[in-house]
């Protein structure tokens, strides 16, 4: 069909998508947008929508979407309750900084302001003054301008520092005829550090003694990845990674200091406060990263801190640092690995204690009962490594259960050639299974495992029927001790021996997994586990574990039990 042919916005803006490169759409079909799902079906031979089971695991789909190629994830939602059930995606995906497009479905322009059915204000519910959802949040009311507003929601989304837009579809704007044609690809705009600050970056590191790099944070890419391998390489810099991105640095290097974020290597945590020098690229610094701004201390760090990102209004935002520059994370490690580096450098030996201190950390912690979540984790990254499977991405949501992942499992670095680690900074409970789901089907070559917890499951697990429907091929991995972990173990430090609301009554998972169409084995023992393992590896079909735990199991370092006593220690000493 001709770009000035007379057709409903609501095919225009399909087509524009296909203009930016988009083949694949995740949603939860409603009403408001029909002339959108008319679009998607008229081209259906270019891009294809997957219908979801629920607007929250729809948008979690769109967000690894947006994690694993670096463009726009995109989600389609209905008025009202859909739009609030996605808010969950959205929300990750600004913590995560990852480019995303959710269009939602609004009433139509003649019914506005009236609180019409499942009439909400877009603008005011999501917009960048709540701080926490959008970029940007806008309204389309006139259907020729249609193009206009998804091209700058594509360049919003991709510019600075990366997250969601969300743009509102009345309904009778959708179903407009309009002969707009629809604009260009959109490649965002990229900026460089200043020369002047890189010349203060090098200054700064010829004057450290125990300097550190902390890497994270979106638009991230290959080729930047290789380069800021080379500059750690050039300097002998240790490398860590912020909380939930250790696939940006490849976790076998010896350069690697280990994971920053939660359940931190205790040694690692001393060697952040004992640091002269920190070198902050692409990471916010946030919370976890931190350890409670404790680690590196809020507004005014006791280290030399340098901190690089791509979003002007984060630098300075939390932390005074001693130098602030700009950049986008496609060309800052690019900058940095144009530093000359000296011969030799004084914390050769500072940075051989990090990677031992890493090496060291990879040794199992207490495990009670039959079945020991370390070797698990283990023993998938040796079956992947003996078949060749080395890029297969991990997805996860939050619980205690995640630390075992963390902890254990090294990530091939993006450098390597793609994201292998899909999991929400925003800790939000029930993404892993949509994120494996998206994954699966938006690169059906690779290996795809989910670890997920037996309440961060089910609050997702219907899109396992998503996965059934299109053909998606995730391993998941249901780890359940009967409770939601974090909550008993904080339960167990702050009241111990006191529990309340934490309790979890899971059904059979393996019948459960089943009755989607699933393969589905319970697997009680550790050396049940390999041979599942391999059984789901080789199966035409997505498969399901059930790794049952003892109720004792609570964190890679403590148990339950031990933590309880631990406060009453305290307790007692304090009285």
């Amino acid at each position: 069909m001709s770009s000035t042919a007379f057709r409903p916005a609501g095919h225009v803006l399909v087509e524009a998508l296909i203009a930016q490169g988009v083949d694949t759409a995740f949603g939860v079909p409603g009403e408001s947008f029909l002339a959108v799902l008319d679009g998607f079906y008229e081209h259906r031979e270019k891009i294809r929508f997957i219908a979801c089971r629920q607007e929250g695991g729809a948008a979690f789909m769109a967000e690894a979407q947006g994690k694993l190629g670096g463009r726009p994830g995109i989600c389609f939602v209905t008025r009202g309750p859909g739009a609030t059930n996605a808010s969950i995606g959205l929300h990750t995906a600004f913590q995560d900084s990852t480019p995303m497009i959710l269009f939602v479905g609004q009433v139509g322009s003649d019914m506005r302001d009236r609180e019409a059915f499942q009439e909400v204000d877009y603008r005011a519910m999501f917009g960048p003054n709540t701080g926490a959802f959008a970029k940007w949040v806008a309204e389309v009311d006139r259907a020729e301008r249609l193009p206009e507003y998804v091209a700058r929601a594509f360049h919003v989304a991709l510019q600075g520092r990366p997250g969601p837009v969300v743009l509102a579809l009345p309904e009778d704007m959708l179903t407009t005829p309009i002969a707009s044609p629809v604009l260009p690809r959109v490649e965002p705009a990229t900026a460089w550090p200043a020369p002047g600050a890189l010349r203060e970056v090098r200054a700064m590191l010829m004057a450290a003694e125990r300097p550190l790099v902390i890497v994270g944070g979106g638009g991230w890419d290959v080729e930047a990845c290789k380069a800021l391998q080379r500059f750690a390489e050039n300097w002998q810099l240790p490398v860590g990674c912020a909380f939930r991105f250790q696939d940006l640095f490849d976790n076998r290097h010896p350069l690697y200091a280990g994971d920053v974020g939660i359940g931190i290597n205790p040694r690692l945590a001393r060697r952040i406060a004992e640091a002269d020098l920190i070198l902050a690229v692409g990471a916010r610094l946030g919370e976890m990263t931190t350890g409670g701004y404790t680690l590196i201390e809020a507004p005014r760090p006791k280290q030399k801190l340098i901190h690089l990102h791509a979003g002007p209004e984060e630098l300075g935002r939390v932390y005074a640092a001693d130098l602030l520059l700009q950049s986008s994370m496609s060309n800052a490690a690019k900058a940095l690995e144009s530093l000359a580096a000296p011969a030799s450098v004084p914390w050769a030996e500072w940075a051989v204690a990090a990677q031992a201190d890493y090496q060291a950390n990879l040794e199992p912690g207490p495990s009670p009962g039959p079945l020991d979540l370390a070797a698990v984790v283990k023993t998938m990254q040796r079956v992947l490594e003996e078949t060749g499977r080395q890029d297969a991405v991990f997805t996860n949501g939050a619980g205690n259960y995640s630390g075992w992942l963390h902890r254990y499992y090294q990530y091939q670095g993006l450098a390597r050639g793609g994201r292998t680690q899909l999991a929400p900074t925003s800790g939000a409970m029930g993404y892993g299974v949509p994120a494996a789901v998206a994954a699966s089907l938006l690169q059906p070559g690779r290996t795809v495992i989910n670890i997920a917890g037996d309440g961060d499951f089910l609050m997702t697990g219907q899109e396992l029927a998503t996965a059934t429907g299109y053909g998606a091929r995730p391993i998941v991995l249901v780890v359940d001790n009967g409770t939601y972990g974090t909550i008993r173990m904080h339960q167990e430090r702050e009241y111990p021996g006191r529990v309340s609301g934490s309790d979890l009554f899971n059904p059979d998972f393996v019948m459960l997994a089943r009755a989607y169409g699933w393969a589905a084995t319970l697997v009680a023992q550790t050396t049940e586990f390999e041979a599942a393992f391999r059984e789901a590896l080789d199966r035409p079909l997505p498969t399901l574990l059930h790794l049952k735990l003892d109720a004792e199991v609570s964190t890679s370092r403590s148990t339950l039990s031990g933590i309880r006593a631990a406060a009453l220690a305290r307790r007692k000493a304090a009285s």
